[in-house]
Order: structure tokens, then sequence, then C-alpha cells
């Protein structure tokens, strides 16, 4: 509803005006004031979309309420209302962004056609506000889901590097040379805090998706402050959304790295520094893992190469290498529950890679506290063994058809807003698979495909001469014409309009 203010110190004007108003207008709100000094009170209360301004009153003339008003609230549009038709008001008026006049006396017919025209104005800048509105909206959302992804692509997968630098523009975080991981270990239920955790991380980095209780969070460091200082202010921060279950709360820290090609270094650092959540703090830097002193680096590239075995299926040469660090260690003579501890946080490890890969196993533990290396290694091929039955069930049951499936649903679909959680329920299937499936089936990741079939969706409606470039934009999914010509250019060596000029000269 518009709402219109009519101000004159005559009230026979007032109620005359407001009379013509509601009979042509029946859906306005209308209010009244007898002179400037009012009209400036009742601005203030009521906000009117419209003020109708005589110019000659007693106390305070329109002139000056109007300079008021318009300081206060410049989104307020007035028709001044006088019957001095002289240059010298017009002049004041239009200085004041009047939008038209109204001479006294007036044909009412002349009076609703000069409101109607504002009323008009009115009625489209809210409309443009609206659709502006949303359209903000669906950008937000849109960098929430390429945030995500990015995230799950970065830590499970490879992004091809085109990709990786528009999405860095996109989602509009200045990404420095040195970054590190966070793992946020969540209780039940705690997936609630989602939003807010994403708020505390917004300015310093990239929130992953949940998966399990489990929470990746890529941060970008922070040249004015220590690594430390940063990671430690950031998960104090985090940490202080806890409240009542803060015990459950965990928080492991990787550590820096230089490029977004090795990030995921930093990532399963972090998750080792997660498996003891027992510790006093709430959180832990990978440094701090109590590892024999020589060993850490070993270790992490031992357990890198087990799980992209673990990957590829490859699980006898993942029982020879894990029972063959077992005939090392025992032989060096190396404290049993060293030993024990690596082997918990290796099998924790591989529990996660199966979770990522669509295969779901309990928790590894031991069912049984072993006494010596022998029933260390029995304990561990029970674990190893359910955890291999479960992996060969999952993709024995798979149907041949599900890569299909995604690629249909991407091309039927492309137009969306499409992320890898929105492929997993369609499929059942985890996102980390899915980006996995594709890498392996396809060649290309998920994100390169559908951007193809937005870039030959759009190549078609090129063709259509009548259709503009931003009206394509959008038809083909995305939400800002610049970002998608860059894309276009990059896959095609063409800007959208050096392409149409391609067609035409076809056609010539």
């Amino acid at each position: 509803m518009i709402k219109l203010l009519i101000v004159d110190d005559e009230q026979l004007e007032r109620e005359g005006m407001q009379t013509i108003l509601q009979k042509n207008f029946p859906g306005l709100d209308i209010q009244q004031a007898k002179n400037g000094m009012m009209a400036v009170e009742k601005a203030k209360e009521y906000s009117p979309d419209l003020i109708l301004m005589d110019i000659k009153m007693p106390v305070m003339n329109g002139l000056e309420a109007m300079e008021i008003i318009n300081g206060e609230q410049p989104h307020i549009k007035f028709i001044m209302v006088t019957a001095y038709d002289t240059f010298s008001y017009m002049k004041a008026a239009i200085k004041l962004g009047v939008k038209d006049y109204i001479l006294k006396p007036s044909k009412a017919s002349e009076i609703v056609h000069t409101i109607s025209k504002v009323l008009e104005q009115i009625e489209q800048e809210r409309e443009r506000h609206v659709e502006t509105l949303h359209q903000k909206e669906k950008w937000q959302k849109t960098q929430r889901l390429v945030e995500t992804d990015v995230v799950t692509q970065l830590l499970f997968d490879h992004v091809h590097e085109v990709h990786v630098d528009m999405l860095m523009d996109m989602l509009e975080i200045p990404s420095s040379e040195e970054m590190f991981v966070m793992v946020l270990h969540l209780p039940e239920g705690g997936e609630i805090q989602y939003s807010a955790i994403r708020k505390k991380v917004l300015q310093s980095g990239w929130t992953g998706a949940l998966y399990g209780r489990q929470l990746p969070i890529i941060v970008f460091r922070q040249p004015a402050t220590t690594y430390r200082s940063q990671a430690t202010l950031l998960a104090r921060e985090l940490l202080s959304l806890a409240k009542d279950n803060e015990k459950e709360w965990f928080i492991g820290i990787g550590k820096v790295y230089h490029s977004l090609d090795q990030v995921r270094h930093s990532y399963q650092e972090a998750m080792l520094a997660t498996v003891d959540t027992l510790v006093k703090k709430k959180y832990r830097f990978f440094e701090e893992i109590p590892l024999e002193p020589g060993k850490r680096k070993q270790a992490m590239m031992d357990q890198k190469d087990l799980m992209e075995k673990i990957r590829l299926g490859k699980w006898d040469q993942v029982h020879a290498r894990i029972m063959n660090s077992f005939t090392l260690l025992e032989k060096e003579r190396t404290p049993l529950v060293y030993t024990q501890q690596r082997t918990l946080e290796v099998l924790w490890m591989i529990s996660r890679t199966l979770s990522e890969c669509g295969v779901e196993t309990a928790t590894p533990l031991f069912a049984v506290q072993p006494m010596d290396y022998r029933q260390l290694r029995e304990e561990t091929e029970r674990l190893l063994s359910g955890m291999k039955d479960s992996y060969t069930e999952r993709f024995n049951r798979m149907e041949s058809d599900t890569f299909q499936q995604i690629k249909q649903y991407i091309q039927d679909h492309s137009h969306q807003d499409i992320s890898l959680d929105t492929l997993a329920q369609k499929v059942n299937l985890s996102p980390i698979y899915i980006s996995k499936m594709f890498k392996e089936k396809q060649g290309v990741n998920y994100i390169d495909f559908l951007t193809e079939c937005r870039m030959e969706k759009a190549k078609t409606l090129l063709s259509d001469m009548e259709k503009s470039i931003k009206e394509i934009t959008f038809e083909v999914g995305y939400h800002d014409p610049n970002y998608f010509s860059k894309v276009f250019k990059k896959m095609t060596h063409y800007s959208p309009k050096e392409y149409r000029k391609t067609l035409l000269g076809q056609h010539a």
C-alpha cells in the first residue's frame, strides 16, 4: 500500500483533495497535516511515499518543510501544490527534487493525471527493489553452494585451474598464498549451529559441507598476525558457540601450506589432530600430536599413500603395508602404546576415506585391549576385514546406470544451482564419491561438466538475436553477466558478442 500525506493550511482544500484521491485511488493510505512544521513531524512517524505539499503556509512554508524532510528521508517524493506559478518557486522546488506540481485551482482530472504518474513511478521502483533483493538472495545462496563445493573439491579432488580462479573471484574472498585447515568435531545435533559457524568464518575463509560430525574449514592466512595466533583466536570464537555441550566440541588444526594443491595435506593433519578429543584444551595443532621424534613426516607420507590405495580398492596392499609396519616397529622395540595409537589413527582415517567414497562403516575400535603385538595384529586384521567387506558390498550394490542418471540430471537442470549435495541426495551417494566418480569416468570434475552443459545451451540461445546477453545469462544458470562472459570466453575462446557475430557471418 502506498502512503500519501496531504499538507495544506486550509481544511477545505485538504478534505477536497482527499475526496478526489479516495475516489480515484481507493488503495491509498492518506493522512493530513495543516502546516510545514506538522508535516515534518508527521513524515517522521508516518514515513509517507508521496507528499502533496502546499507552498504558502504559516509557521513553516512548504519549501522549508520539503528541505528538512528530504534531508531526513530522501526516498519520499513530492508534488508541489501552489497558486503561484512563478519561476522562483519552480527553481527552488526542482532543487529539492519535486516530481511535479498542481496549480490551485485545478480540475479533478488534471489532479488525478498528475498524481497517477508519480504513483506509477513509485510502484515501478518498488518492483525493481523487490527484484534486486530477490537477485541478491539468489546470489548469496549461489555463493554458499559454490563455497562448500570448492572446499569439497580442494580437500578430496582436483579442481581445474581455470575454475579455481573464477570461483575465487565469485566468492569475493581475497585468497592469500598461505592457508591452513581446521576441522571442527561437533556433537550429534551440532548441525543446527552451521549458519552461526559460517558467519564466524566468513571474513577469513571458506566453510565446507558437514560430513557426519566433521566440518572442514579452509582458513586464509592474515599477514598481520602469526599463524598460531590467528588459528587460536578463530578456534576460541568457534568454541564460544558450543554453549551447553561444550565438552563434545573439538577443533583440529593443520599446518600452513602455500598453494591450493597442497591444502589437502593440512586437512589430513587437522583430522589426525582430532583423533583424541579428550585432551585438556578443546583445540589442538597437528604439531602437538605426541609422535616419537623423527617419525611424524614418515607417518604422514605412509598414511597419504595408504588412503590412495583405499580409494583404489587395493586392500591386499593396504593389509601388507600395515602388517609390514608392525613387523618393523616390533623389531625396533617400539612401545606397544605408540604403535596402537598410530594404528588407531590410520584405521580411523581409512574409515573416513571410505565414508567419503560413500561406504558407511562403524567407528574402528579394538574389542579388547591388545597386550602384545600378536593381539594388535589380530584386532587390526579384524577391523580391516570388516571395512573391506563394507567396501565390497557397497560397490556390488551400485547400479550400473547411476553415473548416467547423474549426468542426465545435470543436463536437464543445468540452469539451476546444482551442488554436490543436490546430486548426492538424488542418487543416495556421498558428495565425495560423486566427485571421485566424475574424475574417473568423465575425466573432468562435475563442475566442469555442468559448465560445459551451460555453455552448449548458451551457444544455442545466442543464435536467437532477440535475446540479450543478460537474458541468456539468467537462462543458463548464472546471476552475473560479466562472470558468464568470462566463463564463456574461457571455454570457447570467444566472448558471447564475438560468438554471436560469427553466427551472423555464417548466415550472411
